[in-house]
């Protein structure tokens, strides 16, 4: 008897998404076929809310069959659990060449520098341009503040300093590499991933590549110098010798992504697809959920709940009732919406790091909806 089809993998992002990037270069890397799915750089996103009940509003978002998942930390653990490299599989952590696993250590690498520390000094290479779009208004929206474009275009040399700051900081570590990857692994790991498309993206955007889809056709894209004056194999011979040996070893692997897939194909497939099975709820972690902890936060199954990230995008909470948590993860389904009940019944997974989960005291009869 063969074993069943696997759910569709489907990445719903943008082209100029930095973080839609690294997914990408994830999905690649482990050899998991899956279908692009482009959605606005702006909101509002229908195809988000009338599909999922979906009101998260930070891209990509990914999805395996009905369960959808939300932030590229928990993104990333996904793939790796559900098509691991027993199967088939490339792995986003091979063990170090000394048979250490640095896997604590690599999630920490990308949740707090790369993907945080780092994402604000590439950010701060935008071009002004940029901000004087609808764009900048909506990115306003986003982090709850307005956002000056004359001051942003001013303080371009003080950001591009900063990103020299932390080129400085990292080049020690890949002046001894050789052919080597970071944290002595034999294959590129989620570190090398998390560390090169922040690059990438940041050089390409300091550069206005990308700002045109960025923008929704707001601004056209340049050839300005951008970032070259920092980053360098003059400057930082190490860091820039493995930037090119990692951008080489993407390009020759054989592509995965799908596009322009007809829609409400994709759409049928998802309805069709069955949802992961109750053991497999939940990704793996080493302890289950403190009950005790979590009841005295008012989290337990069954609960309806408030989600947000604990930085931007606070403004718009997914709202659903809890399915199952563990010390990393929650997972809910959502609450109706005005428009009526969503065109998949899904379950949506957020990480616990970097965001925030409260109950949700909502009106009785959006409560009778769930």
């Amino acid at each position: 008897m063969s074993s069943p089809s696997p759910p569709p993998v489907l990445l719903f992002g943008y082209e100029a998404s930095t973080f839609t990037i690294k997914i990408r270069h994830c999905l690649r890397l482990k050899q998991i076929p899956y279908t692009f799915i482009p959605v606005p750089s702006m909101l509002p996103r229908p195809l988000f809310t009338k599909t999922f009940g979906l009101t998260y509003r930070k891209i990509p978002v990914l999805a395996i069959g009905r369960d959808i998942y939300c932030d590229t930390s928990l993104i990333t653990e996904a793939l790796e659990h559900f098509f691991p490299e027993s199967e088939g599989y490339g792995t986003l952590y091979p063990r170090a060449t000394d048979g250490r696993d640095h896997r604590g250590l690599v999630r920490g690498w990308a949740s707090y520098w790369t993907d945080r520390a780092l994402f604000r000094v590439t950010t701060g290479l935008i071009p002004a341009a940029v901000w004087r779009t609808h764009f900048g208004v909506d990115r306003a929206n986003l982090i709850g503040h307005p956002l000056d474009p004359d001051k942003l275009e001013a303080k371009l040399p003080e950001n591009l300093a900063r990103l020299d700051t932390q080129l400085s900081i990292l080049e020690p570590q890949f002046t001894d590499l050789g052919e080597g990857w970071i944290f002595s692994t034999p294959s590129p790991s989620s570190a090398d991933i998390s560390l090169f498309y922040q690059l990438q993206w940041g050089r390409d955007i300091a550069k206005g590549r990308l700002i045109g889809n960025l923008t929704a056709g707001g601004t056209s894209d340049t050839a300005a110098d951008g970032a070259d004056a920092v980053f360098n194999a003059e400057r930082y011979p190490g860091l820039w010798s493995w930037y090119e040996r990692l951008e080489r070893f993407m390009e020759r692997l054989p592509g995965v992504e799908r596009k322009n897939a007809e829609w409400e194909g994709v759409l049928k497939g998802l309805q069709e697809s069955p949802a992961l099975g109750r053991k497999s709820l939940l990704l793996p972690t080493p302890r289950n959920g403190h009950v005790e902890l979590d009841e005295k936060c008012g989290l337990r199954e069954g609960a309806v709940v408030s989600i947000a990230p604990d930085d931007t995008g606070r403004s718009s909470p997914t709202i659903g009732k809890i399915v199952a948590l563990s010390p990393e993860e929650v997972v809910i389904t959502p609450v109706e919406l005005k428009d009526g009940p969503p065109q998949v019944t899904v379950r949506i997974h957020f990480p616990r790091v970097g965001f925030t989960i409260r109950p949700y005291k909502a009106d009785t009869e959006a409560v009778a909806k769930l």
